[in-house]
């Protein structure tokens, strides 16, 4: 992630989210934002817009995969300079995610990344990623079923930001698990 600016949000399924991660949580650190992005798809709009996908065979995986969801929640956040939101901001946020596993938690220079799950003991059942830096506070969400090694797929497509090699970390640590 490293200072990457995240240009679109998506979010899915108004309910599996509102249950999760509420969104007043986002709301209340809105006013002090510079910019904003928040773009909500649920299961039948990401299912349409998968459909815009061309037909090579890397989106057809990326198609397969977006089979499985019921949403994907986006809130990205920026500010003009550091310190516009805090540390108790973003512990806040990640108070909400009690019953999700934390399965990463990387710490940069400037930058705070934790990937959190919720399972049904078999299964994943939802992803979210919560990245903070100095100047830009972003979650995503992702609701349904998916496996942690294909989150980088995902990456860089519905407005889901480009995540590195962030989902094959988080895949081989559940592996481990």
């Amino acid at each position: 992630m490293t200072g990457r600016i995240w240009l679109a949000g998506i979010v899915v399924g108004a309910g599996a989210w509102a249950q999760d991660v509420p969104l007043d949580l986002f709301s209340s650190l809105q006013p002090k934002a510079t910019e904003h992005v928040e773009v909500n798809l649920p299961t039948a709009m990401l299912q349409l817009a998968a459909g815009f996908l061309g037909s090579d065979p890397q989106n057809a995986r990326i198609k397969a995969l977006v089979a499985g969801l019921k949403g994907i929640y986006v809130r990205s956040l920026t500010f003009a300079k550091p310190g516009d939101y805090s540390r108790a901001d973003v512990d806040k946020i990640r108070a909400q995610l009690k019953g999700w596993d934390k399965i990463v938690e990387a710490h940069e220079a400037h930058e705070d990344t934790g990937i959190y799950v919720k399972t049904d003991g078999q299964k994943i059942q939802g992803v979210v990623i919560l990245s903070a830096e100095p100047t830009e506070l972003t979650l995503v969400n992702i609701a349904g079923t998916i496996r942690m090694e294909d989150l980088k797929d995902l990456s860089g497509h519905f407005g889901i930001p480009d995540i590195g090699d962030v989902g094959n970390k988080a895949g081989e640590k559940k592996k481990e698990e």
